[in-house]
């Protein structure tokens, strides 16, 4: 705490946006973090934590993963990672995406996936030469798809119209009311609403939504961040059969080295190559590139989607049944790659409170799981720390019924 008030004399905040206290049990919840290994992290008080955040999603191994690592420090050392030009390691990685990925015909690298996203509205855009476009889900921070509007001109997001995750109804009545300007719509094939269950796609609707964007003409882009090469190799579209025509990747693709791609049919995406401007000092470094390329490939060799899979399902078995004999207003959903425990909304606001109450009995037990966030399962969890972590869910609930 000393090191936060010390942090806000320095940067606005003390620490940026969605790790800010506030977004945790404050007084509770570590804020400075000074290292991670496998499953676990360890805070500036020496305390450590079975960590499901997994940085807010991108440890798909684990923390300090030796192998990602030294292909990396072998990199910057024999061959440096940032120059004017391109470097044929991008060409290896981009090779790697056509092969795993449905809709990947051609890739264009970038560094986060708000650059991934942003960068497939504008493509969207070029390509059809409409304006507007229909989004589900959290897209990122720039302006088109930012939550928070402070420092934002209404100008620059009008164009951008939401609907409901799972609601074919409300995105056609957009699609239809606005037929003659429809862009492309933008959705996460896994819904991840803030703060709210994870929702899994009913039978029918991503090929719904792949259904009226072809009927209205414009191009379906799947926001594949958190759960490409987390669902499976090809990321949701993979998964669930549905292909769109645009789609981004980031986060797991490399292990927290920061990359993302915006990847996609050959005739679309070739609009870059002429109408649309993307560029960056930094796009092009491969220090992030090569641990994509050992991430997918211990992805690849050891099987772990699998391994993170069979985990996530046993998990998910065990806290339900903890959750059912516990009698309490919750729910688990996210099974099996990003479970989260909430509490179901009544009048009187007293799930805020059951919330607060259950994520500070967890954290004290040494069980990092965010309030507001789904979690994650990373193939270093072990066995014993999904045990652990079952237990502190059943102890922590009984902690409820003595408030």
């Amino acid at each position: 705490m000393a090191m936060f008030e010390d942090a806000k004399r320095l940067a606005p905040g003390g620490v940026a946006g969605i790790r800010r206290p506030y977004n945790f049990v404050p007084g509770e919840y570590p804020i400075f973090v000074t290292e991670g290994k496998g499953g676990r992290i360890t805070d500036v008080d020496g305390n450590e934590y079975i960590d499901y955040l997994c940085a807010y999603g991108p440890i798909i191994l684990g923390y300090r993963e030796e192998e990602v690592d030294n292909a990396v420090i072998e990199q910057i050392r024999t061959k440096g990672f940032c120059f004017s030009l391109t470097q044929p390691i991008s060409n290896q990685l981009i090779e790697k995406l056509t092969e795993l990925i449905p809709c990947c015909e051609m890739a264009a690298m970038v560094k986060t996936g708000s650059d991934a996203t942003t960068i497939a509205v504008r493509t969207a855009r070029a390509y059809t030469g409409k304006t507007k476009i229909a989004r589900c889900g959290y897209h990122g921070w720039h302006d088109w798809c930012v939550e928070v509007k402070g420092g934002i001109p209404s100008k620059l997001y009008e164009d951008v119209l939401e609907f409901h995750y799972n609601d074919l109804d409300e995105l056609e009545d957009i699609l239809k009311a606005n037929a003659n300007d429809m862009a492309g719509i933008i959705v996460t094939p896994v819904g991840h609403p803030l703060a709210a269950e994870v929702q899994m796609p009913k039978p029918g609707y991503l090929e719904g939504v792949r259904k009226l964007a072809d009927k209205y003409g414009c191009v379906l882009i799947f926001d594949e961040i958190r759960s490409g090469f987390r669902c499976s190799l090809g990321g949701a579209q993979k998964f669930f059969g549905v292909t769109p025509d645009l789609s981004t990747f980031g986060k797991a693709m490399a292990n927290g080295y920061a990359v993302a791609a915006l990847v996609g049919k050959r005739e679309i995406m070739n609009v870059m190559a002429d109408k649309v401007f993307l560029s960056s000092t930094y796009f092009p470094n491969t220090e992030s590139q090569i641990a994509a390329l050992k991430t997918i490939e211990i992805l690849e060799r050891d099987k772990v989607l699998d391994v993170i899979a069979e985990k996530g399902v046993k998990f998910a078995e065990k806290v339900g049944k903890v959750i059912s004999e516990s009698g309490m207003p919750v729910s688990l959903s996210g099974s099996p790659w990003m479970p989260f425990v909430t509490f179901n909304k009544d009048d009187a606001g007293l799930y805020k409170k059951m919330r607060n109450e259950f994520y500070t009995q967890l954290i004290r037990r040494g069980v990092f799981l965010q309030p507001y966030h789904h979690g994650y399962i990373c193939y270093r969890h072990t066995d014993e720390d999904l045990t652990y972590t079952v237990n502190a869910i059943k102890e922590s609930l009984a902690e409820l019924k003595r408030m």
